[in-house]
């Protein structure tokens, strides 16, 4: 994914063409390095992993590790969205908790279909609501996320009286994330149905191109006419759906949900993909293919310290190393731009 602000201020002038040749020629290689940086690694991994353990390679395993990583695929996924556009959305975790809560009771006592419109709708409702305060007020994102997470977690606990919500399999809402296709869960389909639609809005569409200017140049963007408020909204609140749908895949396919009080966990790992992926920190560059990736190789590090039977504590930290590295990466990408 290149940055468009250089073509949003292109201008006539000879003078300016060979700048602006030069800026591309440069974009065009962080791209690419950014794309070889999470490829190879993964590619690594994944050879070292079937070598090491026997299990590792069964197709169970490997469907299994796309299963249990759906929810936090499609949240890093709009997650990449918010980032590229300039801001941060640290409220996913306690978002998705109170998706999972609010389906989970409607779906105990009501329809089906009513528990999975109101999980996704309520992620919607805080996407916005996180968009609107930050371009609004101009209040800075980390901080408005970070303070919206206790919120919901709070209201997450209310909602479900603190109490363990658990589902009957034989309702309809199982069969949400749990029919299989093709012997692959209904949840991975859908996922990567969402990572697809994701990835063209960002890579084919004039949206996608008002994203990655705003998250570049929003001056420059500006200028140009790219409504840059309304572009950050719509990314929070496609960001806030995606938590209220990864909430009721996993309620759907775990058939049990308790609320937690600020969901930082979960936040981390999406944020972490995300970046691993070769999303700048500081906006205007990403990819959801590369997200999806960068989600995918953490979780084969945690997947084959299980089958070596190593001590979980290397994951935390092998976790916090590479997230150092790839944000080390990114601010040396950037000062390689300038």
């Amino acid at each position: 994914m290149t940055n468009s602000t250089p073509d949003l201020l292109e201008t006539p002038e000879s003078d300016h063409r060979p700048v602006a040749l030069v800026r591309v020629g440069v974009t065009r290689f962080l791209g690419s390095w950014r794309t070889a940086g999470i490829v190879l690694p993964f590619i690594i991994l994944f050879v070292i992993l079937s070598i090491s353990s026997g299990p590792f390679l069964h197709t169970t395993n490997l469907i299994n590790i796309l299963d249990q990583q759906a929810a936090t695929l499609c949240i890093a996924a709009a997650g990449t969205l918010v980032l590229v556009a300039g801001g941060i959305d640290l409220s996913v975790g306690a978002t998705y908790g109170l998706a999972t809560v609010v389906a989970g009771e409607i779906a105990a006592h009501h329809s089906p279909v009513l528990a999975i419109l109101a999980g996704i709708g309520v992620g919607l409702l805080v996407g916005l609501v996180n968009g609107l305060i930050v371009t609004v007020f101009k209040i800075n994102a980390l901080i408005t996320t970070l303070a919206m997470s206790f919120v919901i977690g709070g209201l997450a606990l209310k909602v479900s009286s603190g109490n363990l919500i658990v589902l009957s399999p034989s309702g309809g809402f199982f069969k949400f994330a749990n029919a299989q296709f093709l012997t692959v869960p209904s949840a991975v389909w859908m996922t990567l149905l969402f990572i697809v639609v994701l990835a063209l809005l960002l890579t084919r569409t004039t949206f996608g191109r008002y994203i990655v200017a705003s998250g570049g140049n929003a001056e420059a963007a500006r200028l140009a006419g790219v409504r840059v408020n309304l572009t950050r909204v719509i990314a929070f609140t496609l960001s806030g759906g995606a938590a209220g749908l990864g909430g009721v895949i996993d309620i759907s396919r775990l058939l049990s949900a308790q609320a937690a009080s600020g969901g930082s966990a979960l936040s981390f790992t999406v944020l972490a993909g995300i970046v691993v992926g070769g999303t700048s920190i500081a906006g205007g560059e990403g990819s959801v293919w590369r997200t999806a990736i960068g989600v995918l190789f953490i979780a084969l590090i945690g997947n084959g310290i299980d089958l070596l039977g190593v001590d979980t504590l290397y994951q935390q930290i092998v976790l916090g190393l590479i997230l150092l590295i790839a944000v080390g990466l990114d601010s040396w990408a950037r000062q390689r731009r300038r």
